[in-house]
């Protein structure tokens, strides 16, 4: 296939369709959602799927956007912080956990692993601390040193359990 090939794509993207005219073969999810949909929530860090940053989920699982081709996700469901995020503006329990636990200082990192640890919560609602360190191992942060990523998100754990 020719790389430089321009194509038409129609995404479904937080629960919407959104056609998108020339997309190269080789432009990433990331490029798309940020470049053509103005869907800055995902953010642009690494660009080599080591630090989380860009994380959203497909199909309720979650991928680095900067490594997945927008052209291979044609036909699937695609969630962004944007998409998580509650339409009256109001914290999830997540969200009220992380800033509960002081767990948010730049925020830059804060939109994948929100969507990261939503999915593991989601998947495994028992999940213990250990599950968590091994789940949230590709979500880097520079500012926080984790701890209060970890407690937050085991915090919503122990709620979902009923402990």
């Amino acid at each position: 296939m020719n790389r430089h090939a321009l194509l038409s794509c129609r995404l479904r993207i937080n629960g919407a369709s959104h056609d998108v005219e020339d997309v190269h073969f080789g432009d990433t999810l990331l490029e798309v959602l940020r470049d053509r949909l103005g869907l800055v929530g995902t953010k642009q860090g690494c660009e080599d799927g080591q630090c989380g940053a860009c994380t959203v989920l497909i199909d309720g699982q979650p991928v680095n956007s900067c490594l997945e081709l927008a052209a291979e996700t044609v036909g699937r469901e695609i969630v962004t912080i944007e998409g998580y995020n509650r339409r009256d503006g109001s914290l999830t329990p997540l969200q009220e956990a992380l800033v509960r636990q002081a767990a948010i200082q730049c925020g830059f990192c804060i939109p994948g692993i929100v969507l990261a640890a939503e999915s593991l919560l989601a998947e495994r609602p028992d999940a213990t601390e250990d599950d968590i360190r091994t789940e949230m191992d590709g979500n880097l942060c520079r500012c926080t040193g984790y701890s209060s990523i970890l407690a937050a998100i085991l915090e919503v754990a122990e709620t979902r359990r009923g402990s």
